[in-house]
């Protein structure tokens, strides 16, 4: 079945049951994107940002390197989930669609690298831009006066 018949996405086993394609890290990026999905740890990437600097970049450079790390295992992880996929898709070619753990196996694989990549690109965009400072707020007073 082609993949723009498959009626579920790449994060559900049953795309993968129905012979949906695995996507590439990049193409799960690319996914990441259009959506603006920002992940499951949104809010404390949003506390994060809303500090003062230096512990903005402190913080929310922490967070992407645990969610780097986590990126990595999941990719590593991900990559023997796909050649058993594969050699699972290879033995039953002539058989019914059937669920097996290993469409479970990849489908969350996939949700963990989507997230993580949702982490990432959401801490480079914060930390690629520069909060306003308001040179005037230590000064106290209105105006700064």
């Amino acid at each position: 079945m082609p993949n723009n018949q498959i009626p579920y996405e790449p994060g559900h086993p049953w795309y993968y049951v129905l012979g949906g394609k695995v996507l590439k890290p990049s193409q799960i990026k690319q996914n990441v994107i259009k959506s603006g999905y920002q992940g499951y740890l949104k809010e404390d990437i949003e506390k994060a940002a809303n500090k003062v600097e230096p512990q903005r970049s402190i913080a929310l450079r922490r967070i992407r390197e645990s969610a780097k790390n986590d990126l990595f295992s999941d990719l590593s992880r991900y990559r023997e989930v796909v050649r058993e996929l594969s050699q699972h898709r290879a033995s039953n070619l002539d058989k019914e669609p059937q669920h097996h753990d290993i469409h479970t196996s990849i489908s969350l694989k996939h949700n963990h690298i989507y997230n993580n990549l949702a982490h990432l690109v959401t801490i480079d965009d914060l930390l690629s831009e520069q909060p306003e400072l308001d040179l005037f707020s230590s000064l106290g007073g209105a105006n700064g006066r």
